[in-house]
Formats: C-alpha cells, structure tokens, sequence
C-alpha cells in the first residue's frame, strides 16, 4: 500500500537537537514500520549516549538563556498558543502520519492524536500566567524584635527527560511536553521507538512556532540505550516515564540512587464492574468499548469485566458477538473498526497470554487467534472465566484487545475481587443506583475510577496510579506542581 501522501510529506528522519536535524553520533538507524502491512516506512537515526549528550546539553543550555529564561509568562503562553494552532493547521499530515506508524484508525489519529494534543497544549498555556506561590506568617522568636516575612515560589524544575510509549504518541508526548514548557522548564523527548515519527515533526512545528532552540529536543532510539542513557544522564533534573511497569521500576530505582524527580505513569488490569440493574445493551456497549478502544492498547484499558451473576451470560454472548463482528483493518480503511497490534512483537506477546489462559481453563468464546493477510493484527477476544480461576489474564497486563469476564455474587465479593491487583491505574463501575456508585468509588483502589464510561480523561483532570500503576499525577493544576520545585523565602527586617 502506498504511504498517504499527507504522511509522506511529513517523514522526517533525522532527531532535533539544539534546534538543528542530526544523524546519530555513529551513523547508526532503525527501521519503523507500518503495522497494517508490516512494510519498512522510514529509518531514523539510533541514538547513542553521546547524542543524548548532546540534546541534555543543549536544553540545559536553552534552560538558562535569555531567549527562553528570559521571556514573560505570557510570552511562553504565546509561543504555546501558536503551536496549538500549527498543529490543527497540520492536522491531517499528522493525523495520517500517526496512522501510519501506530496503525490505530484515522478518526481516533484525527480525534486524541492531533485534537487532544492542541486541547492539551491550550489549556496548559493558560496555567504559564497562572503559576503562584503564597505568604504566610511564621512565628521566629530569635533575634528578638527581628520581623519576617515569608513565603514562596514555585521555580522550573529544569531539564525534563520525558520518554513516552507507543499507544498515543503524540497525544502522551504533549502530556509531559505542555506543563513542561508552561512551567519554563526545557524537555529531551524520547518516543518509543516504534513510534517516533509524529514526534519528529512536532519538534519541527515547535521551531516553526517561535520555541527557542535546546528547548524541545527529539531524540530516537531503544530504552536500552537512548532512553537509559536519558534516565542516568547528570543533566536531568526529572524524569517523566510512562510505560510497562516493568521498565518503571528500573527507571524509579535508577532515579532514586541519584536523588533525580521522576514521574512514574504505569500498567494497569483496569475493572469494569456491572452491577444488576444496568440494562444489558448498554453494558456490553460500555465493557466493549473499555477494552477494544485503540484496539485495546491503553494503559487503562478495562480488561478485567465482573458481571452480576444474574446478567452474566447475556452480557457475555452480548460482547461475543461485538468481538466477532468487529471489522479488522487499515486505519486509513473506513470501513475498519480495529487496527492492528504496534509491532510483529507485541503482536506475538500478545496471543501467546491468550494461549496460556487458554491452557489454564479459560474459555475463548470469541477470537483468540491472529488476524488474516499482512500485518500485525488480533482479533478482539473474550474469555469467559465462569470459575473464578487465577487465570494469568486477571493478572497480567495485556496491551492488546482480550478480555476476561467474570461472573459475582454480591458487592463485597466484586470490590475485594477487583482491588485484589497489583495495579490500580483506572476502574468503572456501570449502575444507576447511586449509593452503590458511591460505595464502589470510596472502596476502589485506583487513580481514576469512573461510573458509567471508561477511558475518558480531560487536561483539568489529573491523572495516575495507585501501587505499581506508578508514581505521581499529570494533568491539572498537578501537572504544574510536578514540572516546578517549591522554594520557600524568608526575609528578615
């Protein structure tokens, strides 16, 4: 299939360092793929340490210069403005772009990818004039008859590392990318590197827009290289990581022997809890769309499905037939309704947890094979787990669209059942009854939990995890406090 031409005008692949395009210190690149055909689209460079020297070096340098350091709150408000604007002006190159590297369908690229970025860019410009500190009386006794007065600031936190995934790459660049420069701090970005090439061109947009060079740097290549060299670089002043929790552990306990800020936005084995009195429809519309939205790769995605026991078997057979019907495709094919998995290896990863939780006793009532033809795709699956079994499914994070459902008796039993994982990133209960929504709110353990939707998530609303679904909250007035240190003064008189 040949490239879109809107996305082929917007291949870019060299990185963006210090506002200049650069091939990596040795030469070396990569290859990115269309997943929808698993065809090579482009080769960008594969970042050494050296290069990711080079990019810390020119954001600490851009940290302190009058040409970024020195512009007024409104002024950064501005630059972000015009790039919101630059962005929706660029709207399809890029939303095509982004289909064609991650491979989810155009209208979520158009929608999250290019919408929510310029939404996100916009309302975090607002915060730039917003940032403030406060004053309060202390009570120092010594040197007698001495006054103060105090209060404090809120200061750039600095460098940012900010490495994002593959499964909204635009769309989670621009959450760590926005509050970083509202709060005057400078960013090396790092995306996956199955997804960098809409990060590329927003570097370019960013230039375009008025950003001083060092302060956006692009940098491509592995974690094991690039993205570990970013983590333990001295240059750092934060990291914001998000990611499998695996990868999340290594970065916080690197972060924590240099006493570096991280920001930690994890997996997840999201609930979706459904209680008795919800019509059936709307449940098997509200439990599908929590897993096979971005054909199930969201770090939110409601994998897990309770089902009052007395709605159980028709929500089940309801979801069944959604999975079966779902057209697989192209993005770029109008008539597709789910994409495909990111890569041949998550692909792979993805039917071999579908297999084990078949060899452990779950019953595949729909899908649990690959997709036909080319590319890397997954039929939508459902496993009934009628028995309750510790199946790996209920454990694991996925990534991919399957889901388990299972059957429960009574609330308590439900509330424990869903709590009782590592995780603890997002959750929905879907009831029309609201002191049993209250009383799932108040006993859930997760960042986020939702009644009555799924997977919804706004810039004022801040958002993060629970025990290994992370560390910290971005969005919101959250967002500012993480990109900023608070410093006290106390002035005597």
């Amino acid at each position: 299939m040949p490239i879109p031409a809107p996305a082929a005008a917007a291949l870019r692949s060299r990185m963006f360092i210090g506002g200049d395009w650069r091939d990596a210190a040795d030469g070396r690149k990569f290859a990115v793929y269309n997943p929808a055909t698993g065809e090579e689209i482009a080769q960008v460079p594969q970042a050494t340490a050296e290069d990711v020297d080079a990019a810390v070096a020119a954001a600490r340098a851009a940290l302190v210069a009058p040409a970024w350091a020195g512009l007024t709150p409104y002024a950064r408000e501005r630059i972000m403005s015009r790039l919101a604007d630059l962005i929706e002006a660029h709207a399809d190159e890029l939303a095509h772009l982004e289909t064609l590297n991650q491979g989810k369908l155009l209208p979520w690229s158009h929608a999250i990818e290019v919408g929510g970025s310029a939404q996100w860019l916009r309302y975090m410009a607002g915060w730039a004039t917003k940032v403030e500190g406060s004053s309060f009386e202390v009570s120092i006794p010594f040197p007698p008859g001495t006054k103060y007065r105090t209060s404090t600031q809120r200061v750039p936190v600095g460098v940012v590392g900010a490495i994002v995934p593959w499964n909204f790459p635009l769309a989670m660049a621009m959450w760590k990318i926005a509050p970083a420069l509202a709060t005057g701090c400078t960013v090396v970005l790092k995306p996956a590197e199955e997804t960098p090439l809409t990060a590329l061109r927003l570097a370019e947009l960013a230039l375009e827009a008025g950003l001083p060079p060092g302060v956006l740097n692009v940098v491509t290549g592995d974690g094991e290289t690039a993205g570990a060299a970013l983590v333990r670089h001295p240059g750092v002043d934060k990291v914001s990581f998000t990611g499998s929790t695996e990868v999340g552990r290594l970065i916080g306990a690197q972060c924590g022997r240099d006493i570096r800020r991280v920001a930690l936005e994890l997996g997840g084995k999201s609930p979706v809890i459904v209680l008795d009195d919800v019509d059936v429809e709307a449940a098997v519309a509200g439990a599908a769309g929590a897993i096979f939205f971005n054909h199930g790769q969201v770090c939110t995605a409601g994998s897990r499905l309770y089902v009052a026991k007395k709605l159980y078997d028709k929500v089940v057979d309801g979801l069944a037939q959604v999975a079966d019907g779902t057209v697989l495709g192209s993005g770029f094919d109008a008539q597709a309704q789910m994409g495909p998995m990111v890569s041949a290896r998550h692909r792979d990863r993805v039917m071999t947890l579908m297999a084990t939780g078949a060899a452990e006793g779950g019953e595949v009532v729909a899908g649990g094979r690959a997709g036909d033809g080319p590319g890397y795709f997954v039929r939508p699956t459902v496993v009934a787990n009628t028995a309750n079994k510790p199946l790996t499914l209920v454990r694991e994070e996925v990534f991919g669209p399957v889901l388990v459902a299972m059957p429960y008796d009574d609330m308590d039993s439900v509330l424990q059942q869903a709590n009782d994982s590592a995780y603890g990133l997002g959750a929905s209960v879907w009831t029309n009854d609201l002191r049993r929504a209250q009383r799932a709110i108040d006993a859930l353990q997760a960042g986020t939990v939702w009644v009555n939707t799924h997977n919804m998530v706004d810039p004022a609303m801040p958002f993060g995890g629970f025990k290994s679904s992370g560390v910290g909250r971005e969005h919101g007035r959250s967002a500012i406090e993480a990109y900023t240190e608070l410093k006290s003064v106390c002035i005597a008189y």
